[in-house]
This record gives C-alpha cells, sequence and structure tokens, in this order.
C-alpha cells in the first residue's frame, strides 16, 4: 500500500496531530516501511500458538504482579478535588473529555 503526501496529510488531521515535516517524502517513505512491515507480521501463520501475557513467558516463569481492577471512589470531596486539580475540564466531580467520534 503506497502512501502519498496528501494520505498523511488526511491522518494528520485526523488524528489530531501537526506535522511540521521539512522533508514530506521522507515521511512517506517512513510510513511506507512501517505498513510494510505490519504486512510481513500479519502474513505469519500464527494458527495454535498460544497468546502469552509477557514476551520473555517462552523462556521463564514469569509471575505478574496483577490486582483487581476494582474503581476506588475517592475517600473525601477534597481528595476528590486534589484529583481534579489538573483536569483540563470537570464538572460535578467528573473528567470532562472532548468528543472524538465525529
Amino acid at each position: 500500500m503506497a502512501l502519498t503526501q496528501q494520505d498523511i496529510a488526511r491522518l494528520a488531521r485526523l488524528s489530531g496531530l501537526q506535522l511540521d515535516s521539512h522533508d514530506p517524502d521522507r515521511l512517506v517513505q517512513e510510513l511506507d516501511r512501517i505498513l510494510g512491515l505490519i504486512q510481513e507480521l500479519q502474513a505469519v501463520d500464527t494458527q495454535g500458538v498460544q497468546p502469552m501475557a509477557h514476551p520473555l513467558e517462552a523462556h521463564q516463569t514469569i509471575a505478574l504482579r496483577l490486582r483487581d481492577d476494582i474503581a476506588d471512589p475517592a475517600q473525601s470531596a477534597d481528595q476528590r478535588d486534589t484529583c481534579l486539580k489538573n483536569a483540563p475540564a470537570a464538572h460535578e466531580g467528573l473528567f470532562l473529555v472532548p468528543t472524538v467520534i465525529e
């Protein structure tokens, strides 16, 4: 899949990135190489290969330090306000995020 400079400009606009490349042809070549590598990886037959939780799992036993994914509500309003202090926008104790789906 060969990309064009127009494709890259569109991808940058959709992803909200500002590209300050002085050599747009080099950017096209680098992204083409990345996409080529992805195509090579997708072509590998992985039928019957068990997924690993860690890349070293094939060579040694790895004990993963996992915890239960449990929501921990703020203990107090002050603690919540401290957590929200760096938020760009908040409303009624919740983080506000911009809409990303057009």
